[in-house]
């Protein structure tokens, strides 16, 4: 075999990155007591850890916002570390919807 994987949906064989690797892009809204807690910047931190582009940004309602591209495994990974945040925070929800990829440049606080 030369790499070839299957996909994930038509059970067609395709070529390239891992499944996690592929890239991504998803925008999250994180529920739940998230500002004044550290979140942005812990996020931030990850996500540029991570190798992630992208931005995160505080909401007027009291939640927060972000929106991450990269691999699809590190982006999971970071949205798995969103529905528990850093230890000040207490989230409630994170519902997140993919979005076209843009090739953006760094991750920012906003």
């Amino acid at each position: 075999m030369s790499g070839a994987l299957p996909d994930d949906q038509s059970g067609a064989r395709v070529s390239g990155a891992l499944p996690d690797q592929r890239p991504e892009r998803r925008r999250v809204v994180i529920d739940g007591r998230v500002q004044g807690v550290g979140f942005r910047a812990s996020c931030a931190h990850r996500a540029v850890a991570a190798g992630l582009t992208g931005w995160v940004r505080n909401l007027p309602d009291g939640r927060v916002e972000a929106v991450f591209e990269g691999p699809a495994g590190d982006v999971d990974s970071l949205l798995r570390w969103c529905r528990t945040g850093p230890p000040s925070a207490h989230v409630t929800r994170v519902t997140s919807t993919e979005e076209p990829l843009t090739s953006e440049r760094g991750f920012t606080i906003r």
